[in-house]
């Protein structure tokens, strides 16, 4: 079955994703940090037994793990992929995950909260998955009792997520707001409406590849349709600047950029290792010259792929094994030559 990263979308040269998470607690657990091991081994067995139900209803294939008891290596192409969050990864208590075949909807169990309802779609298309993420909430709600005040809405473990428990976020690729220094900027002025940037993996993460989580700050007090909305308007303001900035950089430096970027290529064809912050530049700087038309590649590769894959945990998953750093520098080096394909002189060249 395709993975939802392998579809393509509408805007999907600047806006590569569109998730949705359902924040839930159950009435009869302690939150977050006051959760015994006992109790999380309990929540997380509660919380698959509703697996069949999901199922049946929603009509997908899921498949259930316990995700400590996986390797390092995989609980981090698990991130790498987006599938859970590296919080999730990275705890010690008992935690579980309930995923769909395509990878588009994961439920965590004991991450922060009880339960994470995630829901992804390649593309700009935040009613999408907020609908499905709402249907799985629907379908739990009939078998688990969740943490609900009349007045303040969903009980969550941090108060910021308190009320719809709605984070709603966009991943962005922005090579022409970050090549000329706005993002920081851009951050301040989002700030102001209720949203955040974060870097690729979210909160305390930094940006690789010119990637970017854009994000509600807060739910409570708005309706989630309200939260949708106010995103999707500062997004598409977003990618108005983005799409402007490129112009201006094409029109102003034509010839230095269509030299970077095949210089970009050029190492990227033929490098015998490269670390992956240099891979993950060099590919969004080819991703940007693909998209605005300045380079053709002569057969269809997914660069967003290509960036998931070449990250530590995914590459040593492909090479079936641990390995070091120097020999994950010559891998992704090999990888990368691989999939690359032939370019040649764009239309707008």
């Amino acid at each position: 079955m395709r993975k939802w990263y392998e579809e393509t979308a509408e805007n999907g040269d600047v806006v590569i994703s569109s998730r949705v998470r359902l924040a839930r607690n159950l009435r009869s657990y302690r939150f977050g940090s006051r959760l015994s091991d006992e109790d999380a081994v309990r929540l997380v067995k509660e919380v698959q037994d509703a697996a069949p139900l999901v199922k049946e209803k929603d009509g997908k294939r899921y498949f259930l793990c316990n995700v400590n008891h996986l390797s390092e290596v995989n609980r981090q192409a698990m991130v790498e992929r987006y599938v859970v969050s590296p919080t999730l990864a990275g705890k010690k208590q008992e935690t579980g995950l309930i995923l769909s075949e395509d990878e588009s909807v994961s439920i965590m169990i004991n991450e922060e909260d009880h339960i994470r309802i995630q829901s992804v779609t390649a593309g700009m298309d935040l009613e999408k998955v907020f609908a499905e993420a709402n249907f799985i909430d629907d379908i739990l709600s009939e078998q688990l009792s969740f943490s609900f005040d009349d007045r303040f809405g969903y009980l969550t473990a941090c108060p910021t997520n308190v009320g719809t428990g709605l984070r709603a976020s966009y991943m962005l690729f922005l090579p022409a707001l970050t090549m000329t220094g706005r993002v920081e900027k851009l951050s301040e002025e989002m700030g102001k409406y209720g949203v955040t940037i974060r870097g690729l993996y979210g909160e305390g993460t930094k940006s690789q590849g010119c990637l970017y989580q854009v994000s509600n700050q807060k739910t409570l007090g708005r309706t989630e349709k309200e939260i949708i909305a106010n995103l999707d308007c500062i997004v598409d303001q977003v990618i108005k600047q983005e799409r402007r900035r490129r112009e201006y950089m094409l029109q102003a430096g034509y010839d230095e950029i269509e030299d970077k970027i095949f210089r970009s290529y050029g190492i990227l064809k033929y490098a015998r290792q490269i670390g992956v912050e240099d891979a993950m530049t060099l590919l969004a700087q080819l991703k940007f010259g693909a998209d605005a038309g300045v380079v053709k590649l002569k057969e269809d590769v997914n660069l967003h792929i290509l960036m998931m894959n070449i990250q530590p945990a995914g590459l040593q998953k492909l090479l079936g094994k641990n390995v070091g750093s120097s020999v994950r520098d010559r891998a992704r080096a090999e990888y990368i030559r691989n999939k690359l394909p032939d370019i040649e002189r764009g239309q707008n060249s």
